[in-house]
C-alpha cells in the first residue's frame, strides 16, 4: 500500500478515531496489499470498513451502517479512478457504481445486496441526497461555478474540496482548495449527520442541525451578541442579494438607489446581484435561470451608482476624491426620494479599502437612519473587533468563510446589525429569492422568510465548517505574530516580483483602518502584479493571456519541459486574474495576485511535522517558486501555448506513486 493513499485515506476518514475498530486490526502494519485485495483497492475496503464501524458506533444498525458507508465508499473510489490501474478498475465490486450514482438503486437491489430490511431500505432513500463523502456533498448547494470537471477533477476556481497538499497555494483572495484541517471539521460534521440520517431523523431536521452549529460557529468568531443575527448564503454574490432584499424590507415604497464601490474589483455578478437580476445561469438551489432576467419580488426601478477606484490609468484615485463622489452620490438620492443602499468595500479584489471606517460613521452620524450601509467584508480580511465596528454603525456586514479563512469556495454569511431582527420579523421576502435561499438559512425567528421553501443548504453548512475550523486556528495565533508574518511574507512577495524584469508589482495605498484596529489588519496581505507579453515587452500580457498564466501554473509541467522539471511539475494555485488598464493606455491587461490567507498565519497543516520557523521558511520558498515558475512559462511560451495544458488534481509524479512502506 502506498504511504500517499493511505495519508489521504486517513485523513478523510479520520482514521485517528477509528482505530479502536477491530476490522482495521487486519490492515494496520501491512507492507504489501492483502492477497485478496487487488492493490488499488485497498483504499475502498478500508473506507468502507472504517466508516461502517464509525456509523455503528452512533447507533446506526450494522447492515445499514455498511450500506451508508459503500455510497460514501464508491464516491470516494471513483473519485481515486485516474490512479487505478486498468486491472483494479475492471476488479471493482457490482455495488460501486450504483452506490455512487444520483439516482438510487431500487429498495429491492439495497435489500438484495446489503441486507437490509424493507424499512432500512426506506430510511437509505429517503436520505440518498445527503449521503456520501464530504467532498462530494460540499459540492452541493452552489451554482455551475462549483462543478467539477471530470477532466480536471478541479472546480470552476481551480481547486478542490478535497486536499490538496502538494499544491503551493496563494489564492485566498479567490478560492482555495480544503486543507486536511477543513476537511476534517467537515467530514466530522458530515458523519454526525450521517448518522442521525440513518436513525431516522428526518433530513430537514438533522441538516437544521449543521446549519445552526454553523452559525455557532459564525457567531463565536467574530464575537457577535445575542441581539445580532446571521444568515447564510452561498456565495458573495448571493449575499449581495440578500442585502437587496432585506432592504425591500425597510417599510419604505421609495425607489433604491444602490451605490456600490468598484464593482469591477468585487465580482462579476454583483451589479446583476445588485439590481435584483438573476446572475448565472442556475442557482444555490438547482433552479435553472435566465441570466439578467429579474428576479420576482425585486423592485424593478432599482437604480445602480458605481463609484470607480481607479482613474483609467488604473492608478488608484485618491481617497479624498472618492469620498467626496461619495457622499455627493448619497445625498442627492435622499434629496430625490430614494432609499439608498451604501456599500463599503473592504477590501477589493487587489486590496483596496473604500471608504474609510471613519467617514462612513461620519455619514451615519449626518445622515441617521435614511440610508442602509452594506460593507462588502467577503475578503474577511479584517478582525471580529473592526467587523463589530461595522456593525455599530448599523451597517450588514458581508463575509466569506472562503477567501482569508481559506475555507472552500462559496460559504458566505451576512451579520445583521440588531436593527435587522425587527425587519426579519415583518414583510416578506421578494418570492424569487425562494431560488437562492432555504428557510433554514434565516434565523428561526426571521418570520420574513417564513414563505421560502423549508430545509435548508446542507453543502453550504459544510464547507462552513471547514471554514471555521481555519477560522479558529487563526485565532489562536497573537495577533503581533499574525503582524510579523505579514511582514515577512510582504517582504518575500516584493523581493521575488523584484527579481524578475517581466514583472512589475502594482501600487496600493495604505489600509485607511483606524487606530484601535490590530497591527496585522492594516498591513497589505494581497499583491498584485503586471507581467510583460513574452513577444512584445513593450506591453502587458491581456486578460486572456493572463489567464493561461495562472492556468498553466496550477498544472503540471514537466511532461512538456523535463529539463526544467523540479519547477515546472509544482503545481502553483494563485488568485485569478484581474483586468486592469495597461499602463500604456491600450487596452486592458491582466494582473495576477498572491495572498497570505489564515493557513499561512496559522500553519498550513500538511507542515504540521516542522517547526514554527522552518514552517515559514518552507512557505516563503514555495512562494519563491510561484515566481520562477512564472518566468518558465513566459520563456517557454510558443511551446505551452501550442500544447494548451490542462490542471489536474495531482501532479504526474502522484497519480501513479511507486510502492513504498506504510
Amino acid at each position: 500500500m502506498t504511504s500517499a493513499t493511505l495519508r489521504d485515506l486517513e485523513r478523510q476518514l479520520l482514521a485517528d478515531s477509528f482505530r479502536r475498530a477491530p476490522e482495521f486490526a487486519a490492515f494496520r502494519g501491512l507492507k504489501a496489499t492483502p492477497p485478496a485485495v487487488p492493490q488499488g483497492l485497498v483504499g475502498l475496503h478500508l473506507r468502507l470498513i472504517l466508516e461502517a464501524e464509525s456509523l455503528a458506533a452512533k447507533g446506526v444498525p450494522p447492515a445499514l451502517a455498511r450500506a451508508g458507508a459503500a455510497r460514501a465508499a464508491a464516491q470516494y473510489i471513483l473519485a481515486e479512478a485516474e490512479t487505478l490501474a486498468p486491472e483494479d478498475r475492471a476488479a471493482l465490486p457490482g455495488w460501486v457504481a450504483p452506490m455512487a450514482a444520483e439516482i438510487p438503486p431500487g429498495s429491492d437491489y439495497l435489500t438484495r445486496e446489503f441486507s437490509l430490511s424493507a424499512a432500512e431500505a426506506g430510511l437509505l432513500l429517503q436520505a440518498w441526497p445527503h449521503l456520501g463523502t464530504a467532498e462530494a456533498l460540499m459540492e452541493t448547494g452552489g451554482d455551475i461555478r462549483l462543478a467539477r470537471d471530470p477532466k480536471t477533477a478541479l472546480n470552476g476556481y481551480g481547486c478542490s474540496h478535497r486536499p490538496r497538499p502538494w499544491a503551493i497555494t496563494f489564492a485566498s483572495s479567490t478560492a482555495s482548495s480544503s486543507s486536511e484541517r477543513g476537511y476534517i471539521a467537515a467530514d466530522k460534521m458530515r458523519l454526525r449527520i450521517t448518522a442521525a440520517l440513518l436513525r431516522g431523523v428526518p433530513p430537514h431536521q438533522a441538516i437544521r442541525h449543521a446549519i445552526a452549529a454553523a452559525r455557532r460557529g459564525i457567531a463565536s468568531t467574530f464575537g457577535l451578541g445575542a441581539d445580532e443575527r446571521i444568515i447564510l448564503a452561498a456565495s458573495g454574490t448571493d449575499t449581495e442579494l440578500l442585502a437587496l432584499a432585506l432592504t425591500h424590507l425597510a417599510g419604505s415604497d421609495k425607489p433604491i438607489l444602490n451605490i456600490l464601490i468598484a464593482p469591477e474589483e468585487t465580482g462579476r455578478g454583483v451589479p446583476m446581484a445588485a439590481r435584483g437580476l438573476h446572475f448565472a445561469v442556475d442557482t444555490a438551489r438547482g433552479h435553472d435561470v435566465t441570466f439578467e432576467a429579474p428576479i420576482e419580488g425585486f423592485r424593478p426601478d432599482t437604480a445602480l451608482a458605481n463609484i470607480m477606484l481607479r482613474q483609467p490609468s488604473g492608478a488608484v484615485r485618491p481617497q479624498a476624491e472618492v469620498e467626496a463622489e461619495i457622499e455627493a452620490t448619497l445625498a442627492a438620492g435622499i434629496a430625490v426620494g430614494q432609499r439608498v443602499i451604501l456599500h463599503g468595500l473592504d477590501l477589493s479584489k487587489t486590496g483596496l479599502l473604500a471608504p474609510t471606517p471613519a467617514f462612513l460613521a461620519k455619514l451615519r452620524q449626518s445622515h441617521g437612519p435614511h440610508f442602509d450601509i452594506v460593507v462588502d467584508a467577503c475578503q474577511a480580511r479584517l478582525s471580529p473587533a473592526s467587523v463589530r465596528a461595522y456593525l455599530a454603525l448599523d451597517a450588514v456586514v458581508l463575509v466569506t468563510g472562503s477567501k482569508f479563512f481559506t475555507g472552500p469556495p462559496f460559504a458566505g454569511a451576512a451579520l445583521l446589525p440588531a436593527s435587522y431582527t425587527a425587519r426579519l420579523r415583518a414583510g416578506t421576502l421578494p418570492a424569487g429569492l425562494d431560488a437562492y435561499f432555504g428557510r433554514d438559512e434565516f434565523p428561526a425567528d426571521a418570520k420574513a422568510a417564513k414563505a421560502l421553501h423549508a430545509g435548508g443548504n446542507y453543502g453550504l453548512s459544510l464547507r462552513w465548517h471547514a471554514a471555521l475550523a481555519e477560522a479558529k486556528a487563526l485565532l489562536r495565533v497573537p495577533p503581533a505574530r499574525r503582524a510579523e508574518i505579514l511582514r515577512s511574507f510582504g517582504e518575500t512577495v516584493r523581493a521575488a516580483i523584484a527579481a524578475q524584469p517581466a514583472l512589475t508589482l502594482l501600487d496600493s495605498p495604505p489600509l485607511s483602518r483606524t487606530e484601535a484596529d490590530e497591527t496585522w489588519e492594516r498591513l497589505p496581505t494581497i499583491f498584485t502584479f503586471s507581467l510583460r507579453a513574452p513577444h512584445a515587452p513593450a506591453r502587458c500580457v491581456t486578460p486572456a493571456e493572463a489567464r493561461q498564466v495562472y492556468v498553466w501554473l496550477n498544472t503540471d509541467l514537466s511532461p512538456l519541459l523535463p529539463g526544467e522539471s523540479w519547477v515546472a511539475a509544482r503545481i502553483c494555485h494563485i488568485g485569478q486574474p484581474v483586468p486592469l488598464a495597461q499602463p500604456a493606455g491600450e487596452g486592458q491587461m491582466g494582473a495576477l495576485r498572491v495572498s497570505a490567507g489564515a493557513r499561512l498565519l496559522a500553519g498550513e497543516p500538511s507542515h504540521r511535522n516542522l517547526a514554527a520557523q522552518a514552517r515559514l521558511a518552507r512557505e516563503f520558498l514555495d512562494l519563491n517558486t510561484v515566481f520562477l515558475k512564472i518566468d518558465l512559462i513566459l520563456r517557454n511560451w510558443d511551446k505551452l501555448a501550442a500544447a494548451n495544458p490542462i490542471p489536474s488534481y495531482r501532479p504526474a509524479k502522484l497519480a501513479a506513486p511507486d510502492l513504498v512502506s506504510a
